[in-house]
C-alpha cells in the first residue's frame, strides 16, 4: 500500500506564494510519476502539473508559468513540490498529489485515472 501525504496549504493573500510538498511512501524501490491536481467547489478535478522519475515535466494546457513542479532527486525518493507564485483568488481549491505506480505504459500524465494513489488534499485559500 502506498501512502500519499500533502502539506503546505493555507491562507494567503492575492499575489502571495505557497510551496506545497508531497511524499509518497510504502512502495519499496523505484521512482514513479507524480502529479498535482486541484478541485474547487462545484468544479471538476483539474490537472496542474506532473513530473516523471527522470524529471520530465508536464503542464496544463493553460499553464501560465505561475506554478512550478519539482521533485527530490534522492534515489528511490518519491517527493515532489509545487511552487505557486502570484496566487489569485481563483486558485482557491483543494490541491491533491497523486502517484502513478501501475499506470499505463503510455501516459498523458494529465488524466486522474492514470494515477493509482492519491493524498487527502491540502486546502489553499487565496484572499482578495
Amino acid at each position: 500500500q502506498v501512502q500519499v501525504v500533502e502539506s503546505g496549504g493555507g491562507l494567503v493573500q492575492a499575489g502571495g506564494s505557497l510551496r506545497l510538498s508531497c511524499v509518497a511512501s510504502g512502495r519499496p524501490g523505484g521512482m514513479f510519476p507524480m502529479g498535482w491536481f486541484r478541485q474547487a467547489p462545484g468544479k471538476e478535478r483539474e490537472f496542474i502539473s506532473a513530473i516523471t522519475w527522470s524529471g520530465a515535466t508536464y503542464r496544463a494546457d493553460d499553464w501560465s508559468g505561475r506554478f512550478l513542479i519539482s521533485r527530490d532527486n534522492a534515489k528511490n525518493t518519491n517527493k515532489v513540490y509545487l511552487q505557486m507564485n502570484s496566487l489569485k483568488p481563483e486558485d482557491t481549491a483543494v490541491y491533491y498529489c497523486a502517484v502513478s505506480v501501475f499506470g499505463p505504459s503510455t501516459m498523458t500524465y494529465k488524466l486522474p485515472h492514470e494515477y493509482d494513489y492519491w493524498g487527502q488534499g491540502t486546502q489553499v485559500t487565496v484572499s482578495s
